[in-house]
């Protein structure tokens, strides 16, 4: 949550959303207290996507999905520009950069 902090905390001293376009990703092991990732959460809708034109999440495992992936979740059923995917291995990593990052019609 720290990390997110920070963003809108720069986001407000130096890219006004009425001068800039903004686009934000995370990349993680999804691993995070279960406290934390509902403060993640609610950063996120509250206060940083009204002010994105995307957000990306990238979860980075193999193993099953982690307290932070559910949370982002919820974000992702009240913001339709805030996309997620998951990374289980090398081979997934351009595929799913490619989709995330894909050239989309206004």
């Amino acid at each position: 949550s720290s990390a997110l902090d920070l963003m809108k905390s720069v986001i407000e001293a130096r890219y006004s959303p009425k001068e800039w376009n903004i686009y934000g990703a995370q990349a993680s092991d999804g691993d995070n207290w279960d406290s934390d990732s509902v403060i993640c959460r609610e950063i996120l809708t509250a206060r940083l996507m009204p002010l994105m034109r995307y957000y990306a999440y990238v979860e980075i495992t193999p193993r099953q999905h982690q307290s932070l992936w559910y949370a982002y979740q919820e974000v992702k059923a009240l913001h339709p520009h805030f996309a997620m995917q998951e990374i289980a291995g090398a081979d997934d990593i351009y595929p799913v950069f490619r989709e995330l990052f894909k050239r989309q019609e206004a």
